[in-house]
């Protein structure tokens, strides 16, 4: 696909993309972009309104209650206990996903997108989001090279940012290691293959 090209399809998504993701995305008080959505009240809604704390003390996904919430840096947070809720309040970084939310191997390539509420790894006591089983396989094909990669691009160009303004702009000008999703998924299928894929 030619620059000009990526950047035609690039603009043509911006024109007819809906606005809510520019601003839900973007509150602007120290927790942005967030992977969010608005809800009614709740316009910044931190992963669709799961629970995040549930993930380290259940290790499963769990939707929280919209009665049972709290707002932390202009984002909105859901639990499924009040005991979840308590143990947000008393340390909220702890429980807040990396990367906003996203999908952490989406961060790799500079691309705030994705991150669902299923597909998720606690990596040395921190939450970590996936978009999809894919690109999850993918990250894990080489977990300190593309967490370095992620932190980097996270820290240089993401953290801050406009996550729909990013994302536009590094789907049209790749970072230098860019890969496509059937590359990476060929290179997962060969190390699956060949026994190289990490259990």
């Amino acid at each position: 696909m030619t620059p000009i090209y990526r950047f035609l399809l690039a603009f043509a998504t911006v024109i007819l993309s809906a606005c809510a993701p520019l601003v839900a995305q973007s509150p602007g008080a120290g927790l942005s972009p967030v992977n969010a959505v608005s809800e009614g009240e709740d316009k910044h809604l931190m992963l669709f309104g799961y629970d995040v704390v549930n993930y380290f003390t259940d290790r499963t996904h769990r939707l929280g209650d919209p009665a049972i919430k709290s707002v932390y840096k202009d984002v909105t947070f859901r639990f499924a206990t009040a005991e979840h809720k308590n143990m947000f309040d008393a340390a909220p970084e702890k429980y807040i996903p990396q990367f906003g939310g996203y999908c952490t191997n989406g961060i790799v390539y500079g691309v705030p997108w994705g991150g669902d509420a299923d597909e998720w790894q606690i990596i040395d006591g921190k939450l970590y989001m996936f978009g999809g089983h894919g690109s999850h396989d993918a990250f894990r094909l080489d977990v300190p090279r593309n967490m370095a990669l992620a932190n980097k691009y996270w820290a240089e160009e993401v953290n801050g940012s406009n996550a729909f303004f990013q994302r536009s702009k590094r789907v049209i000008f790749h970072v230098p290691h860019w890969k496509t999703g059937k590359e990476l998924a060929e290179e997962v299928a060969k190390a699956k293959a060949e026994g190289r894929f990490p259990s």
